[in-house]
């Protein structure tokens, strides 16, 4: 399955929603620290609902602990600064899609690394900042999932 990784997330709603969606899809969520908020707070708990329990979370110090504990073989940073379509990308079991805090996104230092394959965009009107962070990534692990046959999937209601 897919790797669904929030780069020093600081809104707790999102990472929530986030907990939700790779519960619901099968993905691994990374959050790479420092985080924004406690795993106790109440915005966190009530985005996330009762999944918790159902989603493989995991905490990394940096990103180069996530690459060294993880190591997926590509990495797609997300972001509004390239003309690269997400949706041109043949993605594979295994992925990694990376996600930057919301106002600021993916550090350009970050997205610059040799392990990250390539900068994404997801489209949008001109004159628009950016999407809400855990509606982007639902976007993109959707697709991602839609092409490998929604692995895993029992129904689709």
């Amino acid at each position: 399955m897919f790797h669904i990784v929030y780069y020093e997330p600081r809104i707790p709603g999102n990472t929530g929603a986030a907990i939700r969606l790779a519960a619901c899809t099968g993905a691994t969520l990374h959050l790479i620290e420092p985080l924004g908020f406690d795993f106790s707070d109440k915005h966190l708990k009530r985005a996330g609902l009762d999944y918790h329990d159902l989603a493989d979370v995991h905490i990394h110090k940096n990103f180069d602990a996530f690459l060294a504990n993880v190591a997926p073989a590509r990495i797609f940073g997300f972001t509004g600064h390239t003309e690269n379509n997400y949706a041109d990308i043949a993605y594979r079991d295994g992925d990694a899609l990376m996600f930057g805090p919301e106002p600021t996104g993916i550090p350009a230092r970050v997205l610059a690394r040799p392990e990250v394959t390539m900068a994404l965009r997801i489209p949008m009107l001109p004159r628009r900042r950016s999407l809400n962070l855990s509606n982007a990534t639902a976007i993109a692990v959707y697709e991602a999932w839609r092409q490998v046959g929604f692995d895993g999937a029992t129904n689709f209601s």
